[in-house]
């Protein structure tokens, strides 16, 4: 039976772990990637068991825990074992996450269960080539964006590497500045999470893209393969000097992923209304649906 003591912090020494497993189970969302728990975990104390061959994801935030289904093979016993263990501890939502596949799962083992869409944790996925090229009408306004951005902005752009972190960090610094991170505690956790990707930027499996201004650097992404046909983009910042800079580098990581993958994975919007009007501007080719377990 599933115990506390089951469960241990997820840290850097585990990534080759978390590659092997997800090798064999790839992921489709991003909150269960490596990258996404080591950045977070200042945030979500993400910890793990690995029972019968199954990862079992737990994150506490604000003091209530929660966890993922196991992502393994499919073991009923161990299914009924995390239902019971995250009904004990766990507040009115104790598991989530839940794909839509193994909703049906969940339900051939307990027709009781209350399982519900968790629409603010739906994730974008776009294909890459759309992103890329922006074509035909659906694009226009973006298309006129990143033309006046070119015009009227003296650009280059270059990949992130260990050699030019120090300048990242100092632009996230400036970003934070006008951001106003320390007044706005969600800001600040972002903050604390994408200074630890930098940081970390060659022991996490992050690639990245910079935009420079005049020189300085005024735009970032960093992004990573999730599976064998997505890409995933964590992160994205950028300065408000020139306008449609996030445009362009949304379009310019983009262009680099589309020789790569099918689909570029945006992340959720969390609920936040003028975050879901500008990702669905973009034309989503589908969305990665989750659930959640209800008492």
């Amino acid at each position: 039976m599933l115990e506390q003591e089951d469960f241990r912090p997820v840290t850097l020494a585990d990534r080759a772990f978390f590659e092997h497993h997800y090798a064999l189970y790839p992921q489709t969302h991003s909150d269960n990637t490596f990258t996404n728990m080591a950045c977070w975990n200042h945030f979500a104390q993400y910890r793990y068991a690995f029972v019968n061959g199954n990862i079992v994801l737990a994150s506490t935030i604000a003091g209530v825990t929660r966890f993922r289904p196991p992502i393994g093979p499919r073991d009923p016993a161990l299914m009924k074992d995390l239902i019971r263990f995250a009904m004990e501890i766990g507040d009115d939502t104790p598991v989530v996450l839940i794909d839509p596949a193994t909703v049906g799962w969940m339900r051939e083992i307990d027709p009781s269960l209350t399982l519900v869409p968790d629409r603010n944790h739906f994730e974008y996925v776009y294909r890459a080539s759309d992103l890329a090229e922006l074509p035909g009408k659906n694009y226009l306004k973006i298309r006129s964006q990143i033309n006046r951005f070119r015009k009227n902005c003296s650009h280059t752009v270059e990949p992130i590497t260990a050699e030019n972190r120090v300048e990242v960090m100092e632009f996230l610094v400036k970003w934070c500045e006008w951001k106003g991170c320390e007044n706005d505690l969600v800001l600040a956790h972002e903050k604390e999470a994408v200074f630890y990707a930098i940081e970390h930027f060659t022991e996490l499996p992050l690639r990245g893209l910079m935009i420079r201004v005049n020189s300085q650097v005024a735009a970032i992404s960093l992004f990573e393969r999730l599976n064998e046909d997505t890409a995933l983009v964590h992160f994205e910042k950028g300065l408000p000097d020139c306008e449609g800079i996030y445009k362009a580098i949304n379009m310019e990581t983009a262009a680099l992923l589309a020789g790569e993958v099918e689909y570029i994975n945006r992340e959720s919007d969390l609920g936040v209304a003028g975050l879901r009007e500008a990702k669905m501007r973009y034309h989503p080719h589908h969305m990665v649906e989750v659930w959640s377990l209800k008492r």
